[in-house]
């Protein structure tokens, strides 16, 4: 029997109703997997020449925090940071983004709220930060002169000795502000000590042609956008998947990629939720 051509305009109405519902559920669960708390990844690296008597040191990598409306203000940062405390962590590694001028942002904040709830952490060792490309992009002197008035450290392609370790921190590839040898020159400064890399984009990884104990990155966001069977939408690296996401050995150097804790471009996450990385350095014995 076919139907009258009174009923077929129903028919198609109720279709559309279902697939603009279905629209909405899936916007409103990215938009919960972009605002859920992180989720805390833990791993070790053995240091073969870890210094004698020396404890283990847990470092906690934070990257592409992207403060910004309406998935990452300010209030939110700081529910994070206080979470992160509770961790104990020795050191604070953040591997750039801290903010994010989005089209699609609901309120664009400034450096100075940017950066107060980053002003709470606490880690013995301190708090080291990598500028981003986006932090370029915002107001990379006035982010970096509040960093530094509440007591964080900013690498631009420099170096810093904390404890037994010497930290450099490369400046971001993506917007062209990276220079890996003037970093690696300012490390061999500092004299002897572990070896660690900081930097925003991954990409750089090549670009290190001698061995550090870790080298940590964010900028992929993991794909942000990932789906079964088709993967992430996009990776924001010139080599692909190669340093996509997490925790990896790349030619015998070992690699932490975060997540990160906000999003960009949209406040949408799927199968990508939000991470921060506790990495235990210490001697074979204890790490491996």
């Amino acid at each position: 029997m076919i139907a009258s051509p009174e009923r077929r305009p129903r028919r198609w109405w109720r279709w559309l109703l279902l697939l603009a519902l279905l629209g909405v559920a899936l916007l409103a669960k990215g938009y919960w997997n972009a605002t859920r708390d992180p989720v805390i990844r833990n791993a070790t690296v053995a240091v073969a020449d870890w210094p004698v008597g020396q404890p283990p040191l847990k470092l906690l990598l934070l990257s592409d925090i992207h403060v910004a409306g309406p998935d990452m203000p300010p209030e939110r940062l700081a529910k994070i940071v206080a979470q992160l405390n509770r961790l104990r962590p020795d050191l604070v590694l953040i591997a750039g983004d801290l903010v994010s001028e989005k089209r699609s942002a609901t309120h664009i904040y400034t450096a100075a709220e940017v950066v107060a709830p980053l002003g709470k952490l606490r880690a013995p060792l301190g708090v080291v930060v990598a500028p981003g490309n986006h932090d370029h992009w915002f107001k990379p002197d006035a982010l970096r002169g509040e960093l530094e008035q509440l007591g964080l450290r900013v690498l631009q392609n420099e170096a810093v000795n904390l404890g037994p370790l010497i930290v450099g921190g490369v400046d971001d590839d993506y917007s062209g502000h990276d220079d890996v040898p003037a970093t690696l020159a300012a490390m061999d400064r500092l004299g002897p000590g572990v070896p660690l890399l900081l930097t925003h984009s991954p990409d750089i990884i090549p670009d290190v042609q001698r061995p550090v104990a870790a080298i940590f990155a964010g900028h992929t966001h993991c794909g942000q956008i990932r789906f079964p069977f088709v993967g992430a939408l996009t990776y924001v690296s010139r080599y692909g998947d190669r340093f996509a996401c997490g925790d990896m050995t790349d030619n015998g150097q070992r690699v932490f990629v975060g997540a990160g804790l906000g999003t960009s471009l949209l406040p949408l996450r799927y199968l990508t939720p939000p991470d921060a990385w506790l990495v235990t350095l210490g001697p074979k014995s204890a790490a491996s």
